[in-house]
């Protein structure tokens, strides 16, 4: 197994007297999606800021690639793509003139792949105007083609989506996506659970500057996902008439399919085998599944009666 692309060990980091990061633990795995989940003043912005240097940590340690951004931070910024939620540019300055400045820092030379970034981002047409008069939207696609231009081993982004069409924001979900499976590692800061549904490899929750708990997505539906309904169907819906009678079946409403609620998940195979023994040929077995906003908010829930039962 590969060494983690980034870690984050008992990390704080205050401001005055406020804890924005505190005992944050934090592993990415190399080539994976990382979505940190939570409100705004969660410290999600302040660990994004923590990984590439641009803050200091007080507290832990903090490892990216195998660097410490406390002392090699030029290092890890030149491997990484930062999107911030308010990218600076220079406004006087056109897309193409902005994005050519980028590439001179990066030292990409002619062969910098403007064009094809700003093709990515739908800006190519816009590439002739003064960024000053770039709409909200328009600047993230100029933030985001910005990110990429120096090929990235890791993407952070923080509220990439803020402000796009859905068109553009699903462009920028697509973008995670073929990163990712080109082995770049992404961290992603959200506030908009739909935004990591089907692409996190691991969600972490944050809240208060730490990190409630981590995962993925299925991992974290088995352990806080109490559900036990299952959706069941069969070429002859009459037979599974019999459900509400088998034992370790709670309740069944029928609408179009059927629904059953078991005492226990454990008792699903007891109950196929119970109706294939009536003649039942079933097309659907399938239980319930949370979706990221119904996982989030289950996790919030358990992290609440934690802290309550602590402090009893």
């Amino acid at each position: 197994m590969s060494d983690p692309a980034i870690t984050f060990s008992r990390v704080g980091r205050r401001f005055g007297d406020i804890e924005a990061v505190r005992d944050l633990d934090i592993t990415v795995a190399a080539g994976s999606v990382a979505v940190l989940l939570g409100p705004n003043g969660a410290g999600k912005t302040t660990t994004v800021r923590l990984a590439t240097g641009a803050l200091q940590a007080h507290a832990g340690v903090i490892k990216v690639l195998g660097m410490d951004p406390r002392v090699d931070g030029n290092d890890i910024r030149r491997l990484s793509g930062v999107v911030p939620p308010k990218a600076a540019f220079y406004d006087r300055l056109t897309g193409r003139e902005n994005l050519e400045f980028a590439a001179k820092l990066w030292e990409l030379g002619a062969a910098a792949p403007i064009a094809a970034a700003a093709e990515r981002f739908g800006i190519s047409e816009a590439l002739g105007q003064e960024v000053g008069g770039y709409s909200t939207g328009m600047r993230t696609r100029l933030a985001l083609a910005r990110a990429i231009l120096h090929d990235p081993t890791i993407l952070l982004l923080d509220e990439p989506t803020a402000g796009l069409d859905p068109e553009s924001a699903r462009a920028v979900l697509d973008l995670i996506r073929d990163m990712a499976g080109q082995g770049r590692t992404i961290v992603m800061c959200t506030h908009l659970l739909h935004e990591a549904e089907g692409i996190a490899d691991q969600v972490v929750l944050m809240n208060e500057g730490h990190a409630w708990v981590a995962g993925h997505p299925d991992h974290l539906a088995e352990q806080y996902w109490r559900d036990t309904r299952v959706h069941i169907d069969a070429e002859d819906r009459t037979v599974l008439e019999v459900l509400p009678d088998l034992e370790g079946v709670v309740a069944a409403t029928f609408n179009g399919h059927v629904t059953a609620e078991l005492d226990d998940l454990n008792r699903l195979p007891d109950i196929i085998e119970k109706l294939v023994g009536r003649g039942a040929r079933l097309t659907r077995v399938e239980p319930i599944q949370p979706t990221l906003e119904e996982l989030y908010f289950e996790m919030q829930r358990h992290r609440r009666r934690q802290r309550e039962g602590a402090g009893s």
